[in-house]
């Protein structure tokens, strides 16, 4: 019986470990990182054919399929709050600021965000768009401060896959 129940979380936690390592090597992919997803990707694959191993070998046991397919969703779920926690690479955020632009491009500064303030004409006129690169760890640092210098700043956050040249100061902490 022990063995059985054994079996059954070598596969569940294989499959949540492959998943992960796969989720974290298409994220280094994705980041330039080919050595480090190459280096992933071996040791993914291994804990992935042991783990299908234990099911093909016994298709006649619908519980391993569908402890298998546990592990994968899990696996998903597990690889998604990893690469939050570890935050790699950089963001591109743009704030606009229909009242406090001039406030929140100081504030910025003097929390160590590089800000570049362009015009933009939007609907209701022109308006001072706010440009920073940071790094994606300190994501919630930044959010946090935009929410308290003006709650209704529109703020787009997006991916960044490389930078070059530039200024990172140590972001204080908040």
């Amino acid at each position: 019986m022990w063995i059985l129940v054994l079996g059954y979380l070598f596969i569940f936690f294989a499959r949540v470990s492959d998943v992960t390592l796969s989720t974290m090597r298409i994220l280094m992919l994705m980041r330039g990182k080919s050595i480090n997803a190459a280096v992933i990707g071996f040791f993914e694959v291994i804990i992935y054919i042991l783990a299908l191993g234990q099911v093909i070998g016994s298709l006649n046991e619908p519980l391993r399929l569908i402890v298998y397919a546990l592990g994968f969703a899990t696996g998903n779920f597990v690889g998604s709050r990893v690469e939050e926690r570890l935050a790699i690479g950089f963001a591109t955020a743009q704030v606009i600021s229909l009242e406090n632009s001039d406030l929140m491009a100081e504030k910025m500064r003097d929390q160590g965000f590089g800000v570049t303030v362009l015009e933009g004409c939007g609907k209701q006129g022109t308006h001072q768009i706010l440009h920073i690169l940071l790094k994606r760890k300190d994501l919630p640092c930044f959010i946090g401060l935009a929410r308290q210098i003006d709650k209704d700043a529109f703020v787009s956050v997006m991916d960044t896959r490389q930078i070059f040249g530039g200024y990172f100061s140590k972001i204080k902490a908040k």
